[in-house]
């Protein structure tokens, strides 16, 4: 018997009818499902190859009613390079051949080959099975009954009369039943016919888009409704408290747009004919008030809003026009405006606001954690005669602090953002603890605007080194740490806001974009969310943002300044002074005037620029204190890789105790 006789495989195949000698689970190697012993299959006397009967009998090609629009092609492997594709029916993996057409829908066999069936009506496989229902006790508790789906229309079996397959598909007879056509008043123009939402058409009557499953669809028009919509129509009337009138169904031929949220819409509407507006289904439940991360008061949905109400018409997320004479968020306090669908785009951007909190103007005023209060983190203890505190306790020092603005010696640290210090800062007489002024008016508790836990506040702490949540950089310095999701978020970035930022390398203001493709303009990486200027093409990663102006380094001995490719003369600065590497003028890199010595920011600043060097570590397994050091004139091995110690490293500041180990060799996991 000829290769092509035996399906594709070297050896002769033996066909089981209902009947099998295996003792071992078998996989079928279309469809890649276990081939029941009970079921007729193909199988080889010599290797583990099976082959279900029907994945056998399985046409090359099948032109689905559910997909009029191209015929699909059964493959034996998945047309993708990484070999993986996903179901587009049951949204699980295909580990077998699968049915795939050219606009980039992919099937399991028995998935295609089951919808087949059912779209022709070839009810032969629910024959022999009984109609089940779960209001009456069966096998099933009511859990699994809940995790078990209809394949249709993916909803819970509990909600209707089902049958249940042997070949694990679950079915409401309801959706076994659904016509192939119908007829709707949402669109006259063409009968809407059932079909895989391959388009990924939202539903024109409740606006949502399905990730997987089947729709009514109009393709030439790309009209879209879901089944749950069509079997469950819009009620006439609808009531919400947001809105003093009822709002009444109206089904409308045309587009329109949504007083509400100010996009377009069509087919199914609400209007309110008192307000004199019109509404997406959906939209007669946004929230009235809510507090959102991109204001740090409470905004208000408005449905119009006269030219006096706003300074700027600009959305405060997305920095586009918002049309005031339709639906958007507005802060009366401070005249802003957002898009309705921007500021609801995200769950975690923002929470609801019951009415009876509607003073509640300010987000210092939503309550702290149990037993917390935001009392001052410095007590003070003199002030000069322009009321300005010249003598502080810190809550994270034990000694008292002095006010003063002379630098004396250049090669000082700030305990808080780990910054050199440059400018009015405070410092220990009896030790060498430096703070600069602004970290240490720092509230005890804050509220951070990128935060997911909105509704928390994050504490002030230090003494251990973590990651910052948004800038990604190590640091040991002082951090505003989370109680319920452990995020830790380091001063540089706690200071950021949404609103308008200068920087010194732009001249125009940055605005804060929380989608952005593009490049970097101080490092040249590319870029996903960023501080973009909305008149020419300058962004920035948030890490280039809190980037030091000034810094140090053991090859100069003047600090280094900060220089922008927009804006120096610096043309001679070709080569790096530390790495003898090139420099790239079109990127941010460190020089020193009067030195006219130029470094790349990673040669400067190295791997680690905010963890200060000679602070206690605290957290490992050895017995001693550790410190972070470099090794300048000599590079013992790391007790751990062997290799040499040239990179930030621990040491152990115990007599005799020579244990030195590489940070790389042994930072925790999460860091």
């Amino acid at each position: 018997m000829s290769e092509s006789e035996n399906f594709g495989h070297q050896h002769p195949l033996v066909f089981n009818e209902k009947q099998s000698n295996q003792s071992e689970e078998a996989c079928c190697s279309r469809c890649g499902e276990e081939v029941s012993l009970s079921a007729p299959s193909f199988g080889c006397v010599e290797c583990g190859f099976h082959l279900h009967k029907k994945c056998v009998e399985a046409p090359s090609e099948i032109n689905h009613p559910f997909h009029p629009k191209h015929p699909l092609l059964l493959l034996q492997n998945s047309p993708y390079v990484n070999g993986d594709c996903i179901c587009n029916i049951c949204d699980k993996t295909c580990k077998a051949s699968i049915y795939h057409c050219s606009c980039g829908l992919d099937f399991h066999i028995t998935c295609a080959l089951f919808t087949y069936n059912i779209a022709q009506k070839f009810f032969e496989e629910l024959q022999h099975v009984a109609l089940e229902d779960p209001l009456i006790s069966t096998g099933n508790d009511g859990e699994e009954l809940e995790s078990f789906q209809c394949f249709v229309c993916w909803k819970p079996l509990l909600s209707s009369t089902y049958f249940s397959l042997d070949c694990g598909f679950h079915l409401h007879k309801k959706c076994a039943e659904l016509p192939l056509k119908i007829n709707h008043m949402c669109h006259h123009k063409h009968p809407l016919v059932l079909q895989f939402n391959s388009q990924r058409f939202s539903c024109n009557i409740c606006q949502e888009t399905q990730k997987r499953g089947y729709v009514y669809c109009c393709l030439p028009c790309k009209v879209a409704v879901h089944i749950e919509c069509v079997s469950t129509p819009p009620l006439p009337i609808v009531e919400d408290n947001s809105h003093q009138h009822p709002f009444t169904l109206f089904w409308i031929q045309f587009p329109f747009i949504c007083s509400a949220c100010g996009t377009e819409g069509n087919c199914a509407a609400y209007i309110c004919t008192t307000c004199n507006i019109i509404v997406h289904k959906k939209c007669i439940s946004l929230p009235h008030i809510i507090k959102s991360r991109w204001h740090h008061h409470l905004i208000f949905h408005k449905y119009f809003l006269h030219e006096e109400d706003l300074k700027y018409w600009d959305c405060i997320i997305c920095h586009d026009e918002v049309n005031a004479e339709h639906g958007s968020y507005y802060c009366s306090d401070c005249k802003i405006i957002a898009h309705v669908n921007c500021v609801t785009k995200n769950e975690t951007w923002y929470y609801i606001v019951s009415p009876e909190n509607e003073d509640e103007k300010s987000i210092d005023s939503l309550a702290l954690l149990p037993g917390e209060s935001i009392d001052s983190i410095t007590c003070v203890i003199e002030r000069n005669d322009a009321g300005e505190a010249t003598k502080i306790k810190h809550f994270k020092h034990m000694h008292e602090l002095m006010l003063s603005e002379q630098i004396v010696e250049y090669d000082k640290y700030c305990e808080g953002c780990m910054l050199l210090i440059s400018a009015s800062f405070y410092y220990c007489l009896e030790c060498g603890f430096f703070l600069h002024q602004a970290c240490a008016e720092l509230p005890t508790m804050k509220h951070v605007w990128f935060h997911d836990c909105q509704q928390s506040v994050l504490i002030l702490t230090s003494d251990y080194i973590f990651r910052c949540r948004l800038c990604q950089h190590i640091s040991n310095g002082f951090a505003y740490k989370c109680n319920e999701c452990d995020d830790r978020v380091c001063l540089l970035c706690v200071t950021l806001t949404p609103d308008t930022l200068t920087c010194q390398g732009h001249k125009h203001p940055l605005l804060f974009y929380i989608e952005y493709e593009g490049k970097c303009c101080a490092c040249g990486g590319d870029i996903r969310a960023a501080y973009g200027c909305k008149d020419c093409n300058f962004a920035l990663h948030l890490s280039c943002v809190a980037i030091p102006t000034i810094a140090r380094h053991k090859f100069d001995e003047h600090v280094l300044a900060l220089t922008y490719s927009d804006d120096n003369d610096y043309s001679e600065c070709h080569y790096c002074d530390v790495c003898e590497e090139g420099i790239d003028l079109n990127y941010w890199f460190f020089h020193c005037a009067t030195c006219e010595t130029s470094a790349h920011r990673s040669c400067v600043l190295g791997h680690y620029p905010y963890i200060k060097l000679g602070s206690i570590y605290k957290e490992g397994d050895h017995p001693h204190p550790l410190i972070f050091v470099k090794k300048i004139y000599y590079y013992p091995k790391c007790i751990e890789c062997g290799k040499p110690c040239q990179d930030l490293a621990l040491e152990c500041v115990t007599s005799g105790c020579n244990y030195i180990v590489h940070w790389r060799c042994i930072a925790p996991n999460n860091l």
